[in-house]
């Protein structure tokens, strides 16, 4: 019987032109007589040197024909029904059985899918997008999707292919998504895609929706199961859904998991029940690896639950190919890095946090990403993820691309992917990096080299309303979460809900403090009189959002020292400036950010290719900088008005901020209670003072709770005897007041003990449990 197949037909299929290949591949019912149907199987196996049909109730072979080409088979069965079938293929001596990809015709995705995602609303997109594994027709195999609306043809190539994009040929749907599915595939699967444009360009993409990819340098993307991790954190959930993280403590502890600590190449890695890929880094010696997640579970939680902490901040764990972009530039947004191992791995170390009451900031990157051929860059032979025009689409000092907010399907891929992480890694925040970036036009760009707004303005409008949406859909679906904002600018409301005009996040670094103070605290203490606007500016604007006080990453690195290697004078001066500098960020309005290794005094730069100085720690002072953070944490957490009114006007207010003449500046800090408060001095100098009188809100005895001058930080052990009892004495507006002895570069918190009516304390009646006999006062 003569084909019913034209060579055109062929053609399109050998040189992978046609956009929809199960109109010729596949089993096609071409006649029909009486109770007699005759049906057409079309196959095209580029290594095939002969095939047949193997029906599943017949041990019968149907041998295949080439027809208008070697490989391009096809073969006619008359049969009542024939719902599978599987093809016998020999290539040279080998021969295998396979299910016809092309006999699955049902789609796993709907048209309603593809309208959410195309008008931007498909949050689980991650769901559908991608590769999964399923069963069609009771036969288990990978669903590939990908989108991909301007490219002429898409493949999936793969080990199970040997990399050819003619086996493989994905079928377009609604003009938008290729997909396909391919039987007995399942996880571990290494794929990308295989995409040509209307010119005829090839393009080797990995899955811009792929759960994991390879380690670097390779780049293929792996099918992973997201599903099958049986966490145990629960209740952890169900109590940060209904807390609010504005009147909590936050200390963030800020970590590059890289270089956080190695160990060595020889010594055995423990298995835990799932598969750690080991990865080596070309850039460290030989002796040493990275840590897994399950052994950074084992090392970094402990460690950081000591410290007293309540947050882990990493930086992007989000595929990277560049490990000297410490994540920042992404390629694969949905597959953590396979440097430390798996995704499952990754769950376990996150499980982990929150059984120990820590929680997971993870640093994410939707302002820009890398031109990396692998990459979401020019994805589809056109700039489908990007801006094309460079003036709104790349940020050249960088050398990264500018996502398209504009677009919908690319707003829904950003969303999608914050939730994701909330959604598969139980994730606790994200910090939302180089948000300025995002928000004006003529960010890092000359006159000429940007393009203003519909209403001739800088801002990025789209990229407005793309944060606003990401941050009200997080919040609505995850209540209790952070969304923490990376933004240096003057931009108003960052962190005020969208309804009121604001950006939607709930919280944003205060960069304008972090420059001020460090500035002032880099500096010889005696210029300091001078400059004592840097320490109480931040007042004047702490209440216009609600900030976090961050010392991060980018803070000890390219030339800018280490936060020890910032202080003036000597060794012991150093040390009691960062303790000094320390106390007053924990005693001053906000929540808490600061980076790995200055819990300890690191004096290097950071360094991505090498460990932390942990061997420092075998010194007294640095010992006792990580005691006086332990004490400074617990504190912190223990003190409901270091935390409780962050954001509130009268959680804060000024003692005595004008006392430049001694760098001594001091306020009150109070709780949701106002009558729970603590006093906060700190003398910025050297120079201490026996009798440093301040005014106080009532009477009483002052219990001094801490004292960054302790001898157990290393400090010279000036201090109040444990506490002072007030004067009656009219000073700074009160009618009571406190005669300080203020130790050098040092920060004392004094909180009131409570009286009962019925008692009546004379001045020098100080009970002996007031007393702390590790902090008494040295004569001059």
């Amino acid at each position: 019987m003569p084909s019913k197949i034209t060579i055109e037909q062929v053609n399109q299929i050998v040189n992978n032109l046609h956009h929809n290949p199960f109109e010729i591949l596949g089993c096609h019912l071409i006649s029909e007589r009486q109770r007699q149907k005759t049906w057409v199987i079309r196959a095209y196996l580029p290594k095939a040197d002969s095939v047949s049909v193997m029906l599943p109730d017949s041990r019968r072979q149907y041998p295949m024909k080439s027809v208008h080409h070697p490989h391009f088979f096809e073969c006619e069965i008359k049969t009542e029904k024939l719902d599978t079938y599987k093809l016998k293929v020999k290539e040279g001596k080998q021969e295998k059985i396979i299910y016809d990809p092309y006999k699955f015709k049902d789609s796993p995705i709907t048209d309603y899918d593809i309208y959410l995602f195309g008008e931007g609303n498909h949050y689980r997109i991650y769901e559908k997008l991608g590769a999964h594994v399923i069963e069609l027709d009771g036969v288990k195999g990978v669903y590939f999707a990908v989108w991909a609306p301007n490219a002429r043809n898409v493949s999936v190539i793969g080990d199970f292919n040997s990399w050819d994009g003619r086996e493989h040929q994905m079928s377009k749907k609604k003009d938008m998504i290729w997909e396909l599915f391919i039987p007995d595939l399942d996880f571990g699967t290494h794929y990308k895609y295989e995409i040509k444009n209307w010119e005829g360009h090839i393009y080797i993409k990995s899955d811009p929706f792929a759960f994991s990819q390879e380690a670097r340098p390779k780049t293929a993307s792996v099918v992973s199961d997201l599903d099958t991790y049986p966490w145990q954190d629960q209740e952890w959930l169900e109590k940060r859904s209904k807390s609010d993280p504005l009147t909590q403590p936050v200390a963030v502890y800020e970590v590059h998991l890289g270089s956080w600590l190695h160990t060595s190449e020889e010594e055995p890695l423990k298995q835990y029940g799932t598969k750690a890929e080991i990865v080596h880094a070309s850039e460290y010696k030989p002796s040493a690896r990275y840590l897994t997640y399950y052994e950074l579970a084992e090392k970094l939680i402990p460690y950081v639950k000591k410290l007293g902490y309540t947050h882990i901040e990493l930086l992007p764990l989000a595929e990277h190919p560049y490990d000297g972009s410490w994540g920042y530039q992404v390629t694969g947004y949905y597959a953590p890095t396979s440097r430390y191992g798996t995704p499952e791995d990754l769950m376990y170390f996150i499980d982990q946090c929150h059984q120990n009451g820590i929680g997971v900031i993870l640093d994410w990157v939707p302002g820009h990403f890398p031109k990396d051929a692998h990459g979401l860059a020019y994805f589809d032979g056109t700039h489908l993820f990007e801006h094309q025009d460079p003036r709104k689409g790349e940020h050249k000092s960088w050398g990264t691309l500018v996502f398209n907010y504009g677009r919908n399907e690319v707003r829904n891929f950003l969303i999608a992917n914050a939730l994701f992480w909330f959604d598969k890694y139980h994730i606790d925040g994200i910090r939302v990096d180089a948000v300025a970036s995002m928000l004006y036009l003529d960010y890092d760009r000359e006159d000429g080299e940007w393009i203003p707004n519909e209403f001739g303005g800088r801002e990025n409008i789209e990229a407005v309303e793309f944060i606003r949406q990401v941050n009200t859909t997080i919040f609505e679906q995850y209540p209790g979460i952070l969304s923490i904002a990376e933004e240096s600018t003057a931009w108003a409301m960052v962190s005020r809900p969208p309804y009121m005009g604001g950006l939607g996040f709930n919280m944003k670094w205060n960069m304008g403090w972090m420059h001020d103070i460090l500035d002032y605290f880099s500096m010889d203490p005696w210029f300091r009189q001078f400059h004592q606007n840097n320490v109480t500016f931040s007042m004047w604007y702490h209440q216009n959002e609600n900030f976090m006080l961050a010392f991060s990453h980018d803070e000890v690195v390219h030339g800018k020292s280490s936060m020890i290697g910032k202080m003036p004078g000597d060794e012991w001066q150093k040390f009691a400036n960062l303790r000094s500098l320390f106390s007053y960020m924990y005693a001053h309005p906000g929540k808490k950010t600061m980076f790995m290794s200055m819990e300890f005094g690191q004096w290097s730069e950071w360094n991505i290719n090498t460990d932390l100085e942990w061997h420092l720690l075998q010194f007294d002072r640095h010992k006792q900088l990580q005691k006086f953070f332990i004490d400074l944490n617990h504190l912190y957490k223990s003190e409901p008005a270091l935390y409780e009114r962050d954001f509130e006007g009268d959680g804060f207010q000024w003692i005595d901020c004008s006392d430049n003449r001694h760098s001594v500046v001091s306020f009150i800090r109070r709780g949701a209670d106002i009558n729970d408060f603590i006093v906060i001095i700190c003398n910025f100098t050297p120079q201490p003072h026996s009798h440093y009188r301040i005014g106080v809100p009532r009477a009483g005895f002052y219990r001094e709770i801490f004292n960054s001058d302790s001898r157990d930080y290393g400090g010279s052990n000036m201090g109040n005897l444990g506490g002072k009892m007030t004067d009656e004495w009219f000073f700074h507006n009160y009618d009571h007041s406190l005669d300080l002895c203020l130790p050098p570069l040092g920060v004392l918190m004094l909180k009131p003990e409570p009286i009962q009516q019925e008692e009546v304390i004379e001045e020098n009646n100080i009970p002996e449990d007031f007393i702390d006999e590790s902090v008494s006062l040295e004569e001059e």
